[in-house]
């Protein structure tokens, strides 16, 4: 007999909308009358190993509906990363709790667990269905055409840059932003929205699809800040030279190793410093200053795109549509369709566990220095509405008495 019970869990960083991916799941699949219990996982898989759960059937939708309005992941997250016997044991958990329905928001590593655990419930005969749901900031999971969490967090990216550019234009200096990306450069890219008049910053934007060379570097600052008489510019944090290695370890003694062994790159610090430190000592230039937006941009409570708020809900809900009335396992994908408009699809698991998508060259300026207008039209509706507009003055010179020759 049918146990009726469903488990959600979020896992990886924070977003500003990943909540309301976890509320559609629930309120969705509270409309469907099979549906006896649904558990929420505290941290992820972390959670499931542990069983630590709650009952959100027992919560009030009102108080979902705040909830899923509320950036961060209010279940908790993890940044464990299973393997085999990891997924065994998840697989373990939700079989002696009696679960039929597996949710996992989260992005590729997410859907890497959710791919192995879907093989455990397949090999072991037991009538497990298994859903991803996308999510995460850096847009890199392959066969979607944007991911929840990528348009707010792009959002506050374009608005920090157009903030930066002005502060830079009344006080002319060179500014450097570091923005998270290891190895995707949508998000940096993003800065490029901030642009209204054709001398406003970014000036220069450095993508990790794009090999990075120091002297080139230097030489594009020099350059602009001749130009211009100042410079803003948009670094992502996984830039590399042409053998990969991160440019962060290049120029820095001291490197910080994550759990996985990979070069700490968010929020330390360092890329902002160390390339400010060559910009003034190798080009003179005494103003420079730099700024690592490190998790600022994940979860910013004042900024959230509403288009991003919707489509994090609808992937949700359709996860549960499809796990009701679908007969197969998979990740839930977003499909662009006319100028506008999105439609949703049960793409196959193994097509995005462990798979990492990047930048596509139609959307880098030849320079590799930009992005281009098939970026700016791709990203512009994702924003959502109300972006912010800044003006300038309409100089009228008064004629010079004193200063005459």
């Amino acid at each position: 007999m049918s146990s009726g019970k469903i488990l959600v869990a979020q896992g990886g960083g924070p977003t500003a909308v990943i909540n309301q991916s976890m509320v559609g799941v629930v309120l969705e699949a509270r409309r469907f009358r099979n549906v006896t219990r649904v558990y929420g996982a505290m941290h992820g898989v972390r959670g499931i190993v542990d069983e630590d759960f709650i009952d959100l059937t027992q919560e009030t939708s009102h108080n979902l509906e705040l909830v899923g309005k509320t950036p961060s992941s209010a279940l908790g997250s993890t940044r464990d990363k299973p393997d085999m016997a990891y997924c065994q044991k998840i697989f373990e958990v939700l079989r002696a709790h009696e679960i039929e329905h597996f949710f996992y928001i989260g992005g590729n590593d997410s859907s890497d667990t959710v791919r192995i655990v879907s093989l455990e419930a397949q090999q072991a005969g037991y009538p497990l269905r298994c859903i991803h749901i996308p999510k995460t900031i850096d847009n890199d999971l392959v066969g979607n055409d944007h991911t929840p969490g990528f348009p707010s967090a792009a959002r506050f990216v374009a608005q920090a840059f157009a903030g930066a550019n002005l502060d830079n234009a009344a006080l002319p200096g060179v500014y450097v932003g570091v923005v998270m990306g290891r190895h995707a450069g949508f998000l940096t890219a993003a800065a490029a929205l901030g642009k209204k008049f054709p001398d406003d910053g970014p000036h220069l934007i450095y993508l990790p699809e794009r090999t990075f060379v120091l002297e080139q570097f230097l030489a594009d600052v020099k350059a602009t800040y001749a130009r211009y008489g100042r410079c803003v510019i948009a670094v992502s944090e996984g830039i590399h030279d042409a053998s990969g290695e991160p440019i962060a370890s290049l120029l820095s003694k001291d490197i910080e190793r994550d759990a996985h062994g990979n070069v700490q790159l968010s929020g330390t610090g360092a890329l902002a410093d160390l390339l400010c430190d060559e910009i003034k000592s190798r080009l003179g230039i005494k103003r420079v200053r730099g700024d690592t937006f490190g998790y600022l941009q994940r979860s910013f409570i004042g900024c959230v795109s509403d288009v991003d708020q919707r489509e994090a809900r609808e992937v949700g809900e359709k996860a549960v549509q499809f796990a009701m009335w679908g007969d197969r396992d998979g990740s839930v994908a977003i499909k662009r369709t006319g100028y506008y408009s999105v439609d949703y699809e049960l793409v196959p698991l193994e097509s995005v566990a462990g798979k990492t998508r990047t930048m596509e060259d139609i959307f880098i300026s030849e320079s590799g220095t930009d992005v281009t207008d098939a970026f700016r039209l791709y990203l512009r509706p994702l924003l959502g509405s109300g972006m912010p507009d800044a003006f300038r003055l309409r100089p009228a010179p008064v004629e010079k008495i004193l200063g005459k020759k």
